[in-house]
């Protein structure tokens, strides 16, 4: 019965014993947890049988960590539960021998032959590893790529591959993830590290922002900001005044259907002026990959909404 009860309820909720196993002092109910054997009547403690959930090993026990090995990742097919085979040390770091190699050289040959079931699973496996590749390019968070490779799974499993190009797809869920943890990522950017075009990469997009419904939020040209300042290596008193006057439009029409990171240009630029640094439309319009007439329009455009 007690048993039972221990299936039903769980190991960490209590278990009356049902007078199996009475107190040895006063012969009371007693009840077991995940911690300990008490008596309900008189409350003796009559063992104890803490888990330890955790690792077994101890701070100082730094060689000993082999067991548990990588965590589960979304960046790849499989989990990262695959089979590596290495090529001239055996775990030990020792040297091999050549009979040695050239056996795990088969032996590799053979795991690279069954290591996909399908060819979904190799098309999955080569999309993965072109988001690890812009990802890394762009230097992304670990959890943006895991997002856009969770993306991409899904892209898959809604058949969105067919007819298009699986770097497209890659590139268009890094896009994706970016928009959606609001990171001030153009798409320039990612075409240019994508092995696409990026009027494909575009089209992807789309597809994945219509068919996944994607959570994306409009860009503001305050979040262009920080890396426009960064990149122009301009002083904080600039940067803050520029983000004021981003914020400041942000709230009328000036925004409305222009490009975030072109306003954002004009904003540093005016800031600059402003403080007496003389940045050059050029110089903003090339670090924001827009046109010098457009930094001069939303300039305008600023001019008026400050007066």
């Amino acid at each position: 019965m007690a048993t039972r009860d221990i299936y039903e309820n769980g190991f960490d909720e209590d278990v009356l014993n049902d007078g199996l196993t009475p107190c040895p002092e006063c012969k009371g109910q007693v009840r077991t947890n995940s911690v300990e054997t008490v008596c309900q009547d008189c409350g003796l403690v009559i063992d104890e049988q803490r888990i330890d959930h955790g690792p077994e090993w101890r701070t100082h026990d730094q060689d000993q960590r082999k067991r548990t090995g990588a965590p589960l990742t979304a960046a790849r097919h499989d989990r990262g539960l695959s089979t590596e085979i290495g090529r001239w040390k055996d775990a030990n770091g020792n040297q091999l021998s050549g009979r040695k190699r050239q056996r795990l050289s088969r032996m590799r040959r053979e795991q690279n032959r069954g290591r996909f079931q399908s060819k979904a699973e190799r098309n999955l496996a080569h999309g993965l590893g072109e988001v690890r590749r812009i990802a890394s390019v762009l230097e992304l968070s670990g959890s943006v790529r895991d997002q856009a490779c969770e993306l991409f799974r899904s892209a898959q499993t809604e058949d969105l591959l067919r007819g298009r190009s699986i770097e497209a797809i890659a590139a268009a869920s890094v896009y994706g993830a970016c928009r959606c943890n609001g990171h001030s990522r153009l798409l320039d950017d990612v075409v240019d590290a994508a092995r696409v075009e990026q009027s494909r990469v575009a089209n992807a997009y789309k597809t994945l922002n219509t068919e996944l419904g994607l959570p994306t939020q409009p860009v503001r040209p305050s979040e262009f900001i920080p890396r426009l300042a960064s990149e122009l290596n301009v002083p904080a008193y600039i940067r803050q005044r520029a983000r004021r006057l981003a914020e400041q439009s942000e709230s009328t029409e000036a925004v409305s259907g222009v490009k975030p990171s072109g306003f954002a240009a004009a904003c540093l630029y005016k800031a600059s002026r402003e403080e007496g640094r003389c940045l050059t439309q050029s110089e903003v319009a090339a670090a924001a990959k827009v046109s010098a007439a457009t930094v001069r329009s939303h300039s305008a455009s600023l001019v008026k909404l400050v007066d």
